[in-house]
C-alpha cells in the first residue's frame, strides 16, 4: 500500500484544514470566524464535516483511511449510530463503512455539561474496487467531528481534475447540516447537488444559522457559482431576536454576501414546515419527559400571544423573508426566494412526520433534496440556465 500525502488538493468541501497533533481537522468556518464566537454548539457544528470528502483519481483496487472521529453520547438518550463513510466511484454509490473507534463527547442536555474522553484511531477500508482509472470520493460522516490521520492505496493517486461543474455554496441549519439523514451523501443538500450536477460546499451549521456576520463573511469570501441561504428556524429555536432586529439582520447578511458575489444567483429559502413553531414562538426546549422514556423530542416553549410584541414564529419569518427578497429583487434580479414549505409542507408532514418534532428523517431528506433539485436546478429555476436564471 502507498501512503498518500493528505493535501488540500485531495479534500473538497472544507473552508480550512487545521494541522493537529494527530492529523488534519477539516473546518467549515475559517479560523477568523471561529475566533469571533465561543459558542460550543457552533464549534461542534462547524467541525462536523458535512459535505467534506476526499476526492482523487486512481486505479487502486483498495483504499484505507485512518481517522479519529468524535462520538457524541447524550445522557439518557438512545445511543447514536456510528457515523457513515460513503464511497462514490465516478459519482455513483459504491459502498459505505463505519468506525466504532474514536474519542467520546458525553453531553448532558439537562445541565448543558460535556465531558470529552480520548479514544483510538480507526481505519475504514474499501477493497475490491475496479482495476481501472476512476474518480474516487470518500464522504466523511456529516455528524461526527473527524480528524484525518492517514490515507493509503495500492496504486498512486492524483487530484480529480476540474470537471467543469458549478460550485454550489449553501448555508442553513441542522436540517441542511444533515440531522437524521442516513449518510453523508443522502443529506438533502448532497442529494440535490448530485441531481443538479453541482459541486457542494455545505455550510449547514446545526443550531447555528443565526445570521452571524462572520458566517456572512465566510460566504462572501468563498468562491462559488451558486449560493443559497436557508434562514429562520434557528432564530426561533434560540429566541434570538425580535422582528425589529430580524429584518435588518437579514439585509445586512445579504449585503455582506453580495460584497463578494454581486452577480451570483442567490436563493433565500425560508423554513420547511415545523408545526410546533408555525405560530408558537421559541425557544425550543428538550422534552425531558420523552427523554426520560428514552426518546428524543423537542417542544416549543413560547406563548403565541407574544407575537404581538414581535416574537418570531416561522409564519412571521416567511412573511418577512418574502418581503425582503421581493423588495431587493427590484434592483437585484439574480436574488430569488423559495418558500420552504414547497420542499416539505403539510402533506409531507402527514406522510413523513418529523420524528423528534423538529428534524426530517432519511426519507424526508430525500424528498427535500429531490424537491430542491427540481425547483432550483430546473432550466428556468434560480440555478438553471434558462432566462430566469
Amino acid at each position: 500500500m502507498h501512503t498518500i500525502d493528505l493535501t488540500a488538493g485531495l479534500i473538497r468541501g472544507a473552508l480550512e484544514l487545521e494541522r493537529t497533533a494527530r492529523g488534519l481537522l477539516p473546518h467549515r468556518l475559517p479560523a477568523r470566524a471561529r475566533a469571533q464566537c465561543a459558542d460550543p454548539q457552533l464549534a461542534l457544528a462547524e467541525s462536523q464535516p458535512a459535505g467534506v470528502r476526499l476526492a482523487f483519481r486512481t486505479r487502486a483496487t483498495a483504499v484505507e483511511l485512518d481517522t479519529l472521529p468524535t462520538k457524541r453520547v447524550y445522557t439518557g438518550a438512545p445511543p447514536r449510530p456510528d457515523g457513515v463513510y460513503d464511497l462514490l466511484i465516478d459519482g455513483r454509490p459504491a459502498g459505505s463503512a463505519s468506525l466504532a473507534a474514536g474519542d467520546t463527547l458525553t453531553i448532558d442536555l439537562a445541565t448543558g455539561s460535556a465531558e470529552h474522553r480520548p479514544g483510538p484511531v480507526g481505519t475504514v477500508r474499501f477493497a475490491g474496487l475496479p482495476d481501472t482509472v476512476k474518480d474516487v470520493e470518500i464522504w466523511l460522516p456529516h455528524n461526527e467531528t473527524t480528524e484525518l490521520v492517514a490515507l493509503r492505496a495500492d496504486a498512486p493517486v492524483e487530484p480529480v481534475p476540474d470537471r467543469g461543474r458549478r460550485v454550489w455554496l449553501h448555508h442553513g441549519s441542522s436540517i441542511s447540516h444533515g440531522s437524521d439523514a442516513a449518510s453523508p451523501t443522502t443529506t438533502w443538500p448532497a442529494l440535490a447537488a448530485s441531481l443538479g450536477g453541482a459541486e457542494l460546499i455545505n455550510l449547514g451549521l446545526g443550531g447555528s444559522a443565526l445570521l452571524d456576520p462572520f458566517t456572512a463573511r465566510a460566504l462572501r469570501d468563498t468562491p462559488a457559482d451558486l449560493i443559497s441561504v436557508k434562514l429562520g428556524i434557528n432564530v426561533v429555536n434560540t429566541d434570538l431576536m425580535r422582528l425589529r432586529a430580524f429584518g435588518p439582520a437579514v439585509h445586512g447578511f445579504l449585503d455582506t454576501v453580495r460584497e463578494g458575489h454581486p452577480d451570483t444567483p442567490l436563493l433565500v429559502v425560508s423554513p420547511v414546515l415545523c408545526p410546533m413553531h408555525e405560530d408558537t414562538p421559541g425557544p425550543t426546549a428538550m422534552d425531558l419527559a420523552a427523554l426520560g422514556e428514552g426518546r428524543l423530542r423537542y417542544r416549543a416553549t413560547g406563548d403565541p400571544a407574544e407575537r404581538a410584541a414581535g416574537k418570531l414564529t416561522l409564519a412571521a419569518i416567511r412573511e418577512e423573508l418574502a418581503r425582503i427578497v421581493r423588495e431587493r429583487a427590484a434592483e437585484d434580479p439574480r436574488l430569488h426566494y423559495l418558500d420552504g414549505r414547497e420542499l416539505y409542507g403539510e402533506a409531507d408532514f402527514a406522510e413523513l412526520p418529523l420524528p423528534d418534532g423538529l428534524h426530517p428523517d432519511a426519507a424526508g431528506h430525500r424528498r427535500i433534496g429531490e424537491r430542491f433539485a427540481a425547483l432550483a436546478f430546473a432550466p428556468d429555476g434560480p440555478f438553471g440556465t434558462g432566462p430566469a436564471a
